[in-house]
C-alpha cells in the first residue's frame, strides 16, 4: 500500500479511476498499488502512459535495462522489480538480472547492457554532474545521438516515477514475492514487497 489513502471509485465522475482499476485486475489479476496512488490524479496517470509509451518506442531490451538500472540507482524497489520482471521474462534469465543487479558479469549481459546500464545509473544519480566524456562509451559501442537519447530518457523518466512512489511510501505489489528469489533479492533495494 502507501502513506495515502487509495483514490476512491465513489467520487469519479468520468470513470477513469474505476477503468484504471478494472484494466489492472484484467492485466494483473489485481489493482496495482501504484495505479492506487495515481488514479488520484487521473490526467497525470493518462500523460505518463503516454510519455512511457512514446520512451518505450527504443530498443526494448535496451529500455528494460536502463530502466531497471536507474531503478537501482534511485533505491526504487518497485521499479526495479517490475522492470527486472520483465527482463527475466523477456529478454535474459533471471540469474543474469540477478547479476545486473549486483554489479557482477554474466556470460548473458553484452558490453551493451553493461554500458547501458552504467550510463543509466549515471543519469538517475546526478544529471548534473554528466560531462561529455560519460557518453563516450556508449559512442564507442556505436550509439548514435538519438540513441543515446532514448537511454536518457528512460532514465530520467524512471527518476519521475520511482520519485513519485517513494514519496508516497508505496510498497511493491505482494504479487513481487513469488518472483524468482535470488534475482527478487537483488532487485529488492529500498521499500519492501507488501505483505502476501
Amino acid at each position: 500500500m502507501s502513506w495515502i489513502q487509495d483514490a476512491t471509485q465513489d467520487v469519479d465522475p468520468t470513470g477513469e479511476v474505476t477503468e484504471a482499476f478494472e484494466k489492472d485486475r484484467a492485466s494483473l489479476g489485481h489493482v496495482a498499488n501504484y495505479t492506487r496512488v495515481f488514479a488520484h490524479r487521473p490526467a497525470v496517470l493518462r500523460a505518463w502512459q503516454g510519455l512511457n509509451g512514446a520512451i518505450k518506442g527504443m530498443d526494448p531490451r535496451r529500455y528494460e535495462v536502463a530502466t531497471t538500472a536507474a531503478a537501482l540507482r534511485l533505491r526504487s524497489s518497485y521499479c526495479a522489480l517490475a522492470h527486472g520482471r520483465v527482463l527475466a521474462e523477456t529478454h535474459m534469465s533471471p540469474d543474469a538480472v540477478r547479476a545486473l543487479a549486483a554489479g557482477e558479469d554474466s556470460p548473458e549481459l553484452t558490453e551493451v547492457d553493461r554500458a547501458v546500464a552504467r550510463f543509466a545509473g549515471k543519469v538517475a544519480g546526478g544529471a548534473a554532474d554528466l560531462r561529455p566524456a560519460d557518453l563516450d562509451e556508449l559512442r564507442a559501442l556505436g550509439f548514435a545521438d538519438d540513441e543515446v537519447l532514448d537511454v536518457v530518457l528512460a532514465a530520467a523518466a524512471r527518476c519521475f516515477f520511482s520519485s513519485v512512489l517513494e514519496a508516497v511510501g508505496a510498497e511493491p505489489d505482494a504479487a513481487y514475492r513469488a518472483l524468482d528469489a535470488p534475482m527478487r533479492d537483488a532487485l529488492t533495494v529500498g521499500r519492501p514487497i507488501a505483505a502476501g
